[in-house]
C-alpha cells in the first residue's frame, strides 16, 4: 500500500511539475518507477500513464488540433517508435537504465540552452517525428524534443497542446502493442497504470490552478538541476 501511495504522489507531482515548468514530468517519474517496478516495467507503465494524460489534453482542445502537421509528424514517428520499442525489449535492462539517464541529461541541456532553434517546415516535422518516435519507444518519453518541433509552428496554446498530445497518443498506443508482445503485463500492472494516469491528470489540473504564482524562470532552473542529478545517478549506477 505504501508503494502505491508513493507512486501515486510521484505521478501527481511529476504532472504538476510538467504543467508548471513545461517539461520534465515524465522523465522525473521514470527514476521512481525504475526503483519500485524495475526498468523492464517502468517504461510500459509510464507509457500507459502518459497515454491517459494525453487523451485528456487532446480531448480538451479537440477542435483546435492541427491535423496536417500531426500527420506529417506521425509519418516518421510511428515506425521509429516501433523500432525504439523493439530495441527496448531486446536490450539488457542495465543498458536501458543508463540510456534513460543519458536521455534525461540530453533533453534538459537541449531545453535550457535553446540549442534547437529551428524554423517550421515539412522536413522538420518528418525528421523530428523520426527522432522523437525512436527515443520515446526506447526510453519512454521524448517530450522536450517533440515540444521543440511543435513550438516552431507558432500555434495558439490550446492548438499546440492538443496537437502535440495527439501525436503522443499515437506513439504511446503503438509502443504498448509492442511491449505487450514481449513483456508480461498482468492485472496489477494495468491497475497501477490507470492509477498513475489518474494522478497525472489531477496533477496537471492542480498545476494550472496553483503554480502560476511561481516564477517560471526560477522554477525551471530548479527542475533542470534536479533532472540532471537524477540522470547522472542513473547513467553512473545503471
Amino acid at each position: 500500500m505504501t508503494e502505491i501511495i508513493i507512486l501515486f504522489l510521484g505521478a501527481f507531482f511529476a504532472a504538476a511539475i510538467s504543467g508548471a515548468a513545461g517539461f520534465g514530468g515524465a522523465l522525473l517519474l521514470l527514476p521512481l518507477l525504475v526503483v519500485y517496478v524495475g526498468a523492464e516495467h517502468a517504461v510500459p507503465l509510464l507509457t500507459v500513464a502518459q497515454l491517459i494524460g494525453n487523451f485528456s489534453r487532446a480531448g480538451f482542445g479537440f477542435k483546435k488540433i492541427q491535423w496536417r502537421p500531426v500527420a506529417l509528424f506521425l509519418i516518421g514517428a510511428i515506425p521509429s517508435a516501433v523500432l525504439g520499442a523493439l530495441s527496448f525489449v531486446q536490450l539488457p535492462k542495465n543498458i536501458v537504465t543508463r540510456a534513460i539517464g543519458l536521455a534525461i541529461i540530453i533533453f534538459v541541456i537541449l531545453k535550457i540552452t535553446g540549442i534547437l532553434k529551428l524554423k517550421p517546415s515539412k522536413w522538420l516535422l518528418l525528421i523530428g517525428g523520426i527522432i522523437v518516435g525512436f527515443l520515446s519507444g526506447l526510453v519512454g518519453s521524448a517530450g522536450p524534443i517533440g515540444a521543440v518541433v511543435f513550438l516552431t509552428l507558432g500555434l495558439p496554446p490550446v492548438a499546440y497542446v492538443a496537437s502535440e498530445a495527439t501525436t503522443a497518443i499515437a506513439m504511446h498506443a503503438v509502443k504498448m502493442l509492442i511491449y505487450q508482445q514481449f513483456i508480461t503485463l498482468d492485472k496489477q500492472f494495468w491497475l497501477l497504470a490507470i492509477l498513475l494516469g489518474a494522478a497525472m491528470i489531477l496533477g496537471t489540473w492542480v498545476a494550472k490552478k496553483f503554480i502560476e504564482r511561481i516564477s517560471p524562470e526560477k522554477f525551471q532552473k530548479y527542475i533542470s538541476i534536479l533532472l540532471i542529478a537524477i540522470g547522472l545517478y542513473m547513467l553512473i549506477h545503471g
